[in-house]
């Protein structure tokens, strides 16, 4: 009872941090498109006017919610201070805080579930956090170092050089833990060099612009070039970020044998696509952009599109009783005769029980887990053939799941359950 309410607790837990997390990120990147918006689409204004004496370098005029608005952007900063200035920091520190949160909540906590993958890596469960929290720290050195760097005066090279490492970081990342726990970890590093920017380059350059005008003096416009530079390349880290956020509901993707490659390519279409719109802001269409993201966003899905299983004089099956040693037969086979007639559903359902039903049950005896994964249960012949769709396609196709094979089924196990849905799933 204890277990069960600790899970139960855990699930709420996972709950709030995961809507805090989502939150935060939605004001975080909304504040980073608008204002990359906004530099790209401010006009200079005429020469001699009020504004140009002033020291704006652009402004721009906009309705929104039934009133007129009139950002005002300054070459470096104006003569004083207002009374109130407002910083945007805050949402960059909550998104990162309630992610690194949600790692620790949903993945190390549960490190031998989660994060391990015995057939990628024979790995522990602590030496697979370590993997990830070393990739967190890894990922903001090696950018900002390349920043400082002479490449960090030249942007077209310095993109295409982050881009190969973080295709890199991926490429060992998924020869090390499993499929989702890479990606996770591949956009957690993204995110951690999103809000180092935000942290170790931004605010301490406002701070000391803002400082050398409380002194009386000039301010460098160096730091506010640094700060441009940094907040310009968060804004195309965003799209590819969010893509993560969001894969680990399409094991298509994470659990292919070429999930690094997947993954850099739907990277590039986001990366592609975010272009676009940044050129469109500062009045240049150059359509190419977005057409070459779909096309690679098109050839991944012909790419990883799922292959029909093998037709084979027959299907050898080994019953969950006999892959544990407790039957003596264990060379029972289905023919492809039986399987375009209907496998029998009991062998079906007894696989289905033996390596579904800890998880996916009212009541599940799987530690960690107080509620079936996404709903589904998978207790009774009825529920069975209800999510047969899910079923085959997570434990056939994409073979995800058990979640680490964590109940060991075995391929015959899956071939079985793959010919049942196919002759119909009766």
């Amino acid at each position: 009872m204890e277990a069960l309410f600790v899970s139960y607790g855990i699930e709420w837990l996972n709950l709030l941090v995961r809507w805090l997390h989502l939150i935060t990120g939605i004001a975080w990147i909304g504040a980073s498109f608008y204002f990359v918006w906004l530099d790209n689409s401010i006009r200079p204004p005429k020469p001699g006017s009020d504004l140009a004496k002033k020291g704006v370098s652009g402004e721009l005029w906009a309705v929104h919610g039934g009133g007129f608005y009139n950002p005002q952007k300054y070459l470096v900063a104006p003569s004083e201070l207002p009374e109130e200035l407002h910083w945007f920091k805050w949402e960059a520190y909550a998104t990162w805080i309630s992610g690194f949160a949600m790692l620790f909540i949903v993945y190390y906590f549960n490190a031998s579930a989660m994060m391990v993958d015995k057939s990628v890596a024979d790995l522990s469960g602590l030496q697979s956090v370590g993997v990830g929290l070393g990739t967190l720290v890894l990922g903001w050195i090696v950018y900002d170092l390349l920043c400082k760097s002479p490449l960090g005066k030249r942007e077209g090279l310095l993109g295409s050089v982050m881009f190969v490492f973080i295709v890199a970081v991926a490429y060992v990342l998924t020869h090390l833990l499993s499929g989702r726990a890479a990606y996770i970890h591949v956009g957690a590093m993204i995110g951690t060099i999103m809000v180092g920017n935000v942290l170790m380059v931004i605010i301490p350059g406002q701070r000391k612009l803002v400082e050398a005008m409380k002194e009386g003096k000039s301010p460098d416009p160096i730091y506010g070039k640094k700060g441009k530079q940094r907040s310009v390349h968060n804004n195309y880290f965003t799209l590819p970020i969010l893509f993560i956020m969001i894969s680990n509901h399409y094991a298509m993707t994470y659990t292919h044998a070429y999930s690094w490659l997947v993954l850099a390519a739907i990277m590039a279409a986001g990366v592609l696509i975010r272009h676009f719109f940044n050129l469109r802001h500062a009045g240049k269409v150059s359509i190419g952009f977005p057409i070459a993201g779909c096309v690679l966003l098109l050839g991944v899905a012909i790419a990883i599109a799922p292959k029909p299983l093998p037709k084979v004089a027959a299907v050898p099956v080994v019953s969950p009783a006999a892959a544990t040693g407790t039957a003596t037969d264990s060379s029972a086979t289905v023919p492809v005769a039986a399987a375009a007639s209907g496998v029998d559903f009991a062998r079906v359902q007894e696989v289905i029980t033996q390596r579904c039903a800890s998880c996916h049950s009212a009541q599940p005896t799987q530690a960690g887990f107080a509620t079936a994964p996404a709903g589904m249960m998978l207790q009774t012949p009825e529920l069975i053939r209800q999510h047969a769709a899910k079923v085959y396609q997570r434990a056939v196709q994409t073979k995800d799941m058990p979640l680490a094979n964590m109940t060991h089924m075995t391929d015959e196990e899956r071939a079985l359950i793959g010919a049942w849905f196919e002759a119909g799933a009766k």
